[in-house]
């Protein structure tokens, strides 16, 4: 199993080389006799990396180990793979909505979420109102491709007239 989320920091090691750890461990030790139970894979990295990441995890259980694996993840992308591998069967957890309420209603039915509702947990869990009415906006103008703000990805670069190292934020939110 690969389930919750936890650094090791007297090693130095951050949750995401956990996680990725144990899954190599997973995945060099498991055979078609196996279950594996998959929880989030490549959270803690960019998105398009984690992502990539748990994409291919999933092809490599079905495709090479064949193993019954039960693979919970955010990554709405990785939904089309039912049409794509053989013995992919998508799964999601009922939920009725009401306005900006939801109510989880425990039952686990046929098919993808349609949402993430990422935004409506932070409501249930307390954030304080400010902040969800701000993260909805930001969500609404995301999802519509506002040209308002923009995500980037910069990556770590090596200044040519001095050999040192800079860096810059990976996956910045710009506010343009």
């Amino acid at each position: 199993t690969r389930v919750g989320a936890s650094d090791d920091l007297s090693s130095g090691r951050s949750t995401f080389m956990v996680e990725m750890s144990e899954v190599a461990d997973i995945l060099k030790n498991a055979t078609g006799r196996s279950l594996l139970i998959l929880d989030e894979i490549g959270r803690g990295t960019s998105t398009y990396d984690g992502l990539s990441i748990a994409w291919s995890v999933l092809e490599y259980c079905t495709s090479k180990l064949k193993a019954k694996t039960l693979f919970a993840t955010h990554y709405h992308e990785l939904t089309q793979l039912e049409d794509k591998l053989d013995g992919v069967i998508n799964y999601s957890i009922a939920v009725k909505k009401r306005g900006d309420d939801i109510i989880f209603l425990r039952k686990i039915v046929r098919g993808g979420a349609d949402e993430s509702y990422g935004v409506e947990v932070a409501k249930i869990a307390g954030v304080p109102d400010v902040i969800i009415e701000r993260a909805k906006k930001i969500l609404r103008s995301l999802e519509s491709g506002d040209e308002g703000i923009k995500i980037t990805g910069r990556k770590v670069k090596k200044e040519e007239d001095t050999g040192q190292l800079g860096f810059e934020t990976m996956g910045a939110l710009e506010l343009v």
